[in-house]
């Protein structure tokens, strides 16, 4: 069992970033997979930790009201529906960069497979595995499109939230999830796919950021189907890489039914992959929360449909979403 706790008092948080840095592709279209991977956002909720003082005791609280909740309690929610606002940040001659309402709505409708189980590919789960799989009964309804035209390809950190930085202003944050479109993402040193903002910050930069080309069911030669943005949302909703807090360490997400990983897996890896953690457990390389290849990542457990509906529940973070 995981515990977190301790991971908040240490003040030092190990993370995993698993990224291959490259420069960026002008072939935008291309599958990320022969390129960088990267899953940056329990680094970042660290940095915040730093310039937001009163962060760091919000999320212990939220954690605490996490382990509160019993399955009695999360179910009496019944569903519950998310709108979505997606913000697109484009360069004028990049078309790729400027979905249209299909692809956007791909990307909708990804979301709605994935978080009820209801994807085709859930019956690829193995036998070991079969029983964990979990609806989390989340429903998400496409809201509104903002565009902007910009001659930035590469954005910091939390600039594409901004209209004063270029970006696009959030829409009522506490009552709807905003995602961001642009062409790269810079955090410094990685060049990450995209991240999301844990529950109980600031909700002027409250949402999902993802590079343009792992948006929607692109399909064809790139393999990609939306799977980065059911990652980033599963963060939004509290749900931690599976890999855990600590690079290469066999670390902790605080669910008590996914086995330990040694870090991030990449590519498609063949079943069974053994961890070298203590016990050698078979790894859960098609859970959504690891960092393998879109069409090799295809279900939730049941320790991430509570963590996520927890968030949702009175006195949760994210409770607004479900009144």
């Amino acid at each position: 069992m995981k515990r977190l706790l301790a991971y908040v008092a240490t003040g030092s948080l190990l993370f995993a970033s698993c990224t291959e840095q490259n420069l960026f592709e002008e072939k935008i279209t291309q599958s990320s997979a022969s390129g960088e991977r990267s899953c940056v956002s329990m680094e970042l909720l660290e940095s915040k930790f730093q310039t937001d003082t009163g962060l760091k005791e919000r999320y212990e609280s939220i954690e605490t009201h996490t382990r509160s909740m019993d399955g009695a309690r999360l179910n009496s929610l019944g569903q519950i529906v998310i709108p979505v606002v997606v913000n697109v940040l484009y360069v004028e001659d990049r078309p790729f960069e400027n979905p249209d309402l299909d692809r956007i709505q791909s990307q909708i409708d990804v979301l709605n497979e994935d978080f009820n189980a209801t994807n085709p590919d859930v019956v690829n789960t193995p036998s070991l595995f079969a029983p964990l799989v979990a609806d989390l009964d989340i429903q998400f309804v496409l809201e509104g499109v903002n565009r902007r035209q910009s001659n930035k390809v590469w954005w910091p950190i939390d600039a594409m939230k901004s209209s004063k930085k270029g970006g696009i202003d959030p829409t009522d944050p506490t009552e709807k999830l905003n995602i961001w479109l642009v062409p790269g993402i810079r955090d410094g040193r990685a060049y990450p796919d995209g991240y999301a903002q844990f529950p109980g910050g600031d909700p002027k930069t409250d949402g999902v950021v993802l590079r343009t080309h792992r948006f929607g069911r692109v399909g064809g030669s790139t393999g990609i189907t939306g799977r980065e943005v059911t990652h980033n949302v599963g963060h939004w909703m509290n749900i931690h890489d599976i890999w855990g807090l600590k690079v290469r360490t066999c670390g902790d997400d605080f669910v008590a039914d996914t086995p330990q990983h040694n870090t991030c897996n990449i590519g498609c890896p063949a079943f069974p992959e053994y961890s070298t953690c203590p016990g050698t457990p078979i790894e859960m390389t098609m859970n959504y929360m690891d960092l393998t290849d879109d069409a090799c990542r295809f279900m939730f457990t049941a320790g991430q449909k509570a963590r996520a509906r927890a968030v949702f529940a009175p006195g949760g973070p994210r409770a607004s979403f479900a009144d």
